[in-house]
């Protein structure tokens, strides 16, 4: 029985990560859950998996009635990840929330199953460290990622000429600059083949996301930004490639289903029976690939360039993102206002000298600050 911390237990991939929980009980034992807001979800889920202890991150939340202990913020979550009782973490936190708790797991020498993008995004280079250090395999829950891994399962790394992660273009991938100009957050929300929450739904529809994959997938991989290439997979059946040297390509299929790389991650190196869904090849339909358009989508183009920037810079693009996806979803910005504060953030950004978490934070909290105020304007 391998007894798991799940960090995030109740936005979206927490939830279908318990799926996964309730479908494999064989398997795993949940020793700790953890969530910022939505007690009454947060104590149903802790009583349906005999949670021992729970985590809070919103200090103002009322926790009566939990039968487990209950710690609280990012105290907490480090004390959950690096518990004794715990064999492999699920980072499933948003935000800068996943730093403390992922470096404390991987201090602790805990199997660590990663979903939090700002993980690796913001703290690549002092996350894939200390990693090394302790001897700790990150494990990718993104369908994306998992399909890397799982590609490059037996391979030199070495040999690799490409990874080539798949998009699906969101809802907008044919829509023309004027017509995304009056996107509302409802279309916007609506993406066509994934089951998301709100704000990777809205980062799909501007392939941000896509941005933060490929940076994510320089640090899993150690793979450089140039080899690392994007293309519009409508179908979603085929969630990345990898090409080698000698021309020959290795591609990861499946239902577009995230409780698929969620297991991958849970039961590596084991595969679990699958319980999901699947796909009927031979009603499939055709696959289809197109080129990512970076001018119509400048996200892509921005995260490419403050991954190749590095040091705080990737740390600005994902605060500066994360603002102004909120500010869209409130309807106080258009949907391209998104990429001009991240690209006036980026510009406008001093980087410190030494990279370390206390600057990442700084540059987490200038940026949020700097695109809330040109917002107001």
């Amino acid at each position: 029985m391998k007894r798991l911390a799940i960090l995030g237990s109740t936005g979206s991939i927490g939830r279908q990560t318990l799926e996964v929980v309730a479908a494999n009980r064989d398997r795993f034992v949940v020793h700790g859950l953890a969530a910022r807001g939505d007690a009454a979800l947060l104590r149903q889920q802790a009583a349906d998996f005999g949670a021992a202890c729970v985590v809070q991150g919103d200090t103002g939340a009322a926790m009566e009635g939990f039968a487990a202990p209950v710690l609280w913020g990012e105290e907490g979550l480090v004390a959950l990840a690096a518990a004794p009782e715990v064999d492999q973490v699920v980072v499933a936190t948003s935000g800068a929330a996943g730093f403390a708790p992922t470096l404390a797991a991987i201090r602790a020498g805990k199997e660590v199953a990663l979903a939090n993008k700002e993980v690796l995004v913001m703290a690549g280079a002092l996350v894939t460290a200390e990693a090394r250090a302790h001897g700790v395999v990150l494990r990718p829950i993104d369908s994306e990622h998992s399909a890397l891994w799982q590609c490059l399962q037996g391979e030199d790394v070495g040999a690799v000429e490409r990874l080539i992660l798949t998009a699906s273009g969101g809802p907008f991938r044919e829509w023309t600059a004027a017509q995304m100009a009056a996107v509302t957050p409802a279309e916007a929300l609506r993406h066509p083949t994934w089951k998301m929450g709100p704000k990777i739904t809205i980062d799909s529809a501007t392939l941000f996301n896509k941005g933060l994959e490929v940076i994510e997938a320089h640090w899993l991989f150690g793979v450089p930004y140039e080899r690392i290439a994007v293309v519009v997979h409508p179908q979603s059946i085929i969630h990345s490639l990898v090409e080698f040297r000698d021309g020959s390509v290795k591609a990861q299929m499946g239902a577009p289903d995230m409780r698929l790389p969620i297991q991958y991650a849970l039961g590596y190196p084991e595969r679990l029976e699958a319980r999901y869904t699947s796909v009927d090849w031979a009603s499939a339909g055709p696959a289809t690939f197109a080129p990512a358009d970076a001018e119509r989508f400048p996200c892509l183009r921005l995260a490419r360039e403050a991954g190749a920037a590095g040091g705080t810079f990737p740390a600005v693009l994902a605060a500066a993102d994360e603002v102004a996806v909120a500010l869209f979803l409130e309807g106080r910005l258009g949907f391209l206002d998104i990429p001009r504060l991240i690209a006036g953030a980026l510009e406008a950004h001093r980087p410190a000298g030494e990279l370390t978490l206390e600057a990442i934070r700084e540059a987490d909290r200038w940026s949020r600050e700097w695109v809330r105020g040109r917002a107001a304007i």
